[in-house]
């Protein structure tokens, strides 16, 4: 059946400078020092610039760097910035409020002092400051100093790596790296961040109102340096939408975006107004080695052979997701010669019901047991998490000799109480990648990473994951990390299943919005109505 849908959404009587944006999840925290989650994460996105951002094509531009200069060997970046860039305060954006909140996040012992770490950024210094984070020790001023970002003066920037970063500029468009005022962050202290009074704004909108599980709302910043290419008034974002509730104000004419689950598909996938975007998120299965079941090798892999990766997205998900085929998602990197990695690494899953079988029968075997129980452990309020591991259950319930238990929690206990104190067994989990690069995925199963909740261990993969980090010749890095995703799938340290899509209505007359799943997926400046 086709569905007429009004979809002129977020529109009040004329105002048609307005765009509406439903969201499943909820604003959570504004401090690029913490927030981990991709609605806080899009929001801080509308309103600070870095030193790059995304085009309306979803390429990765200069921001507030108006040029950057290379050195030769490709280990100093220096970034000229630009002097009509200015904070809602007034205060121009300088060199000196990059270095304050790079260093505030080792300071304050952020979220993402890895990124700037070997691996990823490789920004000098910052791996011996990730370490000492690690072994427990304060940082003093000397510490912080030591790393390789100095303000050469107020609209100069210099950035020493240790290594030759192709993804270097990808990186500087995410949040963690975005510049903060230190004059207005301390004088917050703790409640940077935590309201709309208390950010401070440089980018394309100006945050006006936020309620917590409800709505935020944005304004055009008239004071942003490239004010010409924001087409909208207003920005507001409806938050912890349920999707039949968000639906239902599409076809109201009060949303411009609603985000609809698996049940309403078949309601709206021939309407016009129904497309599958890709988001970017790998949804899988970590392992806790710790276990000593899962520690055999057999008992993962028949975990893995159990799963109908076709047949959970076709008849299940129904949203545009597919099954994955190893742990690096399509579409993310390519090589030196323009292949896809996921192309170029090869397939790693299977469903074999059969197979599964004799290796859980083998498991057991080694084990001495007749029969196991794993606990599936995951975020009610996560979704689809609740469809997958319901759908994972019917799958190893198939199997004789498994029992399974469903553990219900939120996502924040999930991970920051369950995972990381390791009482789970398999978690349902899934990962973003921060850049266009494989490392983003491939460093989360280093032994020393501190997301590897599982406490998988491989010497091999440490070893060679340190010779990526310091390759300069890009066809053996590349290759280096195809063998490092082997290593790792041939382990089963991670059990990948698929690559999630999002099923949505989206109003026709809207354009620009771009939709990029990598980093921060939506950019909303170039939308126009």
């Amino acid at each position: 059946m086709v569905l007429t849908l009004t979809g002129c959404g977020g529109s009040n009587g004329d105002d048609i400078t307005t765009y509406t944006y439903s969201s499943e999840l909820d604003i959570k925290n504004l401090d690029s020092l913490d927030a981990d989650d991709g609605c806080s994460l899009k929001a801080i996105h509308a309103v600070i610039d870095g030193l790059t951002k995304t085009d309306k094509k979803g390429n990765i531009v200069n921001a507030v760097a108006k040029s950057e200069e290379l050195s030769e060997d490709g280990l100093t970046h220096t970034y000229k910035l630009r002097k009509d860039v200015k904070w809602t305060n007034g205060d121009p954006v300088t060199a000196h409020d990059f270095v304050y909140a790079w260093q505030r996040i080792f300071r304050k012992k952020g979220s993402y002092y890895y990124m700037f770490a070997d691996g990823i950024a490789s920004i000098e210094g910052a791996q011996e400051l990730s370490d000492k984070i690690d072994a427990g020790e304060e940082l003093t001023d000397d510490d912080l100093n030591s790393m390789g970002v100095k303000a050469i003066d107020d609209y100069t920037l210099e950035v020493k790596t240790t290594v030759r970063v192709s993804f270097f500029d990808e990186l500087m468009a995410f949040p963690c790296f975005f510049p903060i005022n230190e004059k207005f962050a301390e004088k917050q202290g703790n409640k940077y961040g935590k309201s709309a009074k208390t950010i401070l704004r440089n980018g394309a909108f100006i945050m006006t109102n936020w309620e917590l599980g409800s709505v935020a709302e944005f304004e055009k910043n008239e004071s942003y340096y490239d004010q010409k290419h924001v087409k909208l008034n207003k920005l507001v974002m409806k938050l912890v939408q349920e999707p039949k509730v968000a639906a239902q104000a599409f076809e109201a004419g009060e949303t411009d975006y609603a985000p609809i689950n698996s049940d309403l598909v078949d309601k709206y996938k021939d309407d016009e107004a129904f497309k599958q975007v890709p988001e970017g998120f790998l949804y899988y299965l970590s392992v806790n080695f710790q276990n000593a079941d899962l520690a055999n090798a057999n008992i993962r892999q028949a975990v893995s052979l159990s799963i109908n990766r076709n047949d959970l997205c076709e008849k299940i998900l129904k949203d545009g997701s597919f099954a994955a085929t190893g742990f690096i998602p399509s579409g993310l990197a390519t090589s030196p010669d323009g292949v896809d990695f996921r192309k170029d690494s090869g397939n790693f899953t299977s469903y074999d019901k059969k197979k599964a079988q004799e290796s859980l029968d083998e498991g057991l075997k080694e084990l001495g047991k007749d029969q196991i129980t794993l606990r599936f452990t995951y975020g009610k309020d996560e979704s689809p998490k609740d469809v997958f591991v319901t759908y994972l259950q019917n799958a190893l319930s198939e199997l004789d000799g498994i029992k399974v238990e469903m553990v219900a929690t939120t996502k924040q206990d999930r991970i920051y109480n369950k995972q990381k104190n390791g009482d789970f067994d398999l978690a349902v989990t899934r990962w973003g990648p921060d850049y266009g690069d494989p490392t983003t995925y491939l460093t989360i199963a280093l032994s020393t990473n501190g997301s590897n909740y599982g406490k998988y261990t491989n010497s091999e993969l440490d070893a060679l994951m340190d010779k990526v980090a310091n390759e300069s010749d890009v066809n053996t890095r590349w290759q280096e990390m195809i063998d490092a995703e082997k290593i790792m799938m041939d382990d089963l340290c991670y059990i990948p299943v698929f690559e999630k899509g999002t099923a949505t209505l989206q109003n026709k007359d809207v354009k620009g919005l771009v939709i990029r799943p990598v980093g921060v997926p939506y950019t909303f400046q170039y939308v126009s109505k």
